[in-house]
């Protein structure tokens, strides 16, 4: 038997929305990357003109707001489409402004305890691959498939460089790489639902790996755990 519910942690930029997808197609499970329900918060807090700062503000918006996610309703390479209160905002929470706002927002206990019980309703659902950061502690500590995914400081500010300029963006590596290393800072030392690798995950450092290589070994680490049931 397959194992149900696979969970994949790890920083930023280091591959895990990639890899997830890929996985959760090889499988034909679903595919659930949990930060984006905290960068849909933040993009619509910063549409609405909302004070990142007011945690009040964007944990009532967070309460409220209807986020759903559908299948690409646009050929543009997007993965899936994002709607909030109706709105496609899938392109919208990969800003350059969403990645600086977003790691306060989610740091918000509020925020966190809103996202956090919708991501356990479709977890729990199986068949599922699903990304983030605090996963295998919080969210799902229960799944059967644990993995902390990551890759050097350099490693995932190239990555993310890469994607910024293909987007079209003039931005310097160094700024990219300041910038992920103060989402690291951030995340891994917030009150709640820290950035961290649960006990039981399995490591993976993907630094100077090839996409195929990662997916392959992630696939292995599935396939071992499907024997050992």
């Amino acid at each position: 038997m397959l194992p149900s519910i696979i969970a994949i942690d790890g920083p930023a930029a280091s591959g895990k929305s990639t890899i997830g997808a890929a996985v959760a197609a090889n499988l034909g499970y679903l595919y659930f990357d949990t930060g984006v329900m905290y960068r849909v918060v933040t993009a619509v807090a910063l549409a609405r003109a909302l004070p990142i700062a007011n945690e009040a503000a964007v944990t009532a918006l967070a309460e409220r707001v209807q986020i759903d996610f559908c299948a690409p309703t646009v050929a543009d390479g997007r993965q899936f489409t994002i709607l909030a209160d109706g709105a496609d905002m899938t392109w919208d929470i990969r800003t350059r402004a969403v990645d600086q706002n977003v790691s306060p927002v989610s740091a918000y206990p509020g925020v966190r305890r809103a996202m956090t019980a919708h991501q356990r309703r479709i977890g729990l659902q199986g068949n599922v691959v699903m990304v983030g950061r605090d996963i295998g502690t919080v969210v799902l500590p229960e799944a059967d498939v644990k993995i902390y995914l990551d890759a050097s400081e350099e490693e995932r500010a190239r990555r993310r460089h890469c994607e910024r300029v293909a987007r079209g963006e003039a931005v310097e590596f160094a700024t990219v790489l300041r910038e992920i290393q103060k989402r690291d800072q951030i995340d891994s030392s917030r009150d709640v639902a820290p950035l961290k690798r649960a006990d039981d995950a399995i490591y993976l450092d993907s630094t100077g790996m090839a996409i195929t290589d990662v997916i392959a070994r992630v696939m292995d680490l599935v396939a071992a755990k499907e024997l050992a049931h």
